[in-house]
């Protein structure tokens, strides 16, 4: 593995560090309580990071999710880890009938709001649902939803690398969230095939996962989606001239559960 791809990342670190370490810090020093609670520090760090960077990342995507969400995604979506809501540009308003953003770092929640509504959902009309809790508290996103009413369609768009216990959330989320003949649509970066570049990604996750919300490199998150078994089509793909040595390798998905 080239020496440039097993330290590329740190371009990256360094620009996120460049853009939200000053406005993070002058958040802390308006609230010293903060330094007591590291996950809303690394929420305030994400959501500068995510404001730069997110619609260029949803940008590069445009062709893969047009192709996976808008074609396939309809009635009620929750979108795990919704970011800024890039997910509703791709949703067709005669097919999806609500889209639930669950986005724990309400900071974000604004710009949900914003790109929902450009996209035909809105709180008011009752199309929109924006959720604080994580994806691994399944109770509240059902009782959310109007007393344990399963949705048509997950999707998982560059989120499952974070979540808390991804596979008992992963499981919680596709045998109880989602409803028999729904769907799981994923684009995620997983962990490499090849033993080489895995080690690396390995490495670098703890730093990684420091500056981005807890984010890891390593997980065979396709790997686990497939082992909770229970569905009756699995499609499985890989993104279109992707390295194979990237430390970003990705996979992208669309399982449907049996009825």
């Amino acid at each position: 593995m080239p020496i440039l791809k097993r330290f590329g990342l740190l371009s990256d670190l360094y620009s996120a560090l460049q853009l939200a370490f000053w406005p993070t810090l002058r958040h802390i020093w308006a609230t010293p309580s903060l330094i007591f609670h590291p996950t809303a520090i690394s929420r305030i760090f994400m959501s500068y990071v995510w404001t730069a960077f997110g619609a260029g990342i949803d940008e590069n995507n445009v062709q893969l999710k047009t192709s996976l969400i808008t074609k396939n995604a309809y009635g009620v979506v929750l979108d795990i880890g919704a970011g800024h809501g890039h997910t509703a540009k791709y949703l067709d308003t005669t097919r999806v009938t609500k889209y639930v953003a669950l986005e724990p770092n309400i900071l974000m929640h604004d710009a949900i709001r914003r790109t929902a509504d450009a996209a035909g959902f809105s709180e008011p009309s009752g199309t929109l649902l924006i959720l604080a809790c994580g994806a691994e508290d399944t109770t509240t996103i059902l009782t959310s939803l109007g007393g344990y009413q399963p949705v048509d369609t997950l999707v998982s768009v560059l989120t499952l690398c974070s979540v808390p216990e991804p596979q008992e959330t992963i499981k919680s989320l596709t045998t109880e969230v989602l409803k028999p003949g729904g769907q799981l649509l994923f684009i995620e970066h997983v962990r490499n095939p090849l033993p080489n570049v895995a080690w690396w990604q390995t490495f670098w996750s703890p730093l990684w996962g420091l500056a981005f919300d807890g984010c890891r490199l390593d997980r065979p998150s396709h790997t686990w989606i497939q082992q909770v078994g229970g569905w009756a089509s699995e499609e499985l793909t890989g993104t279109d001239s992707e390295d194979e040595e990237h430390l970003f390798w990705h996979r992208v998905g669309k399982f449907v559960k049996a009825t």
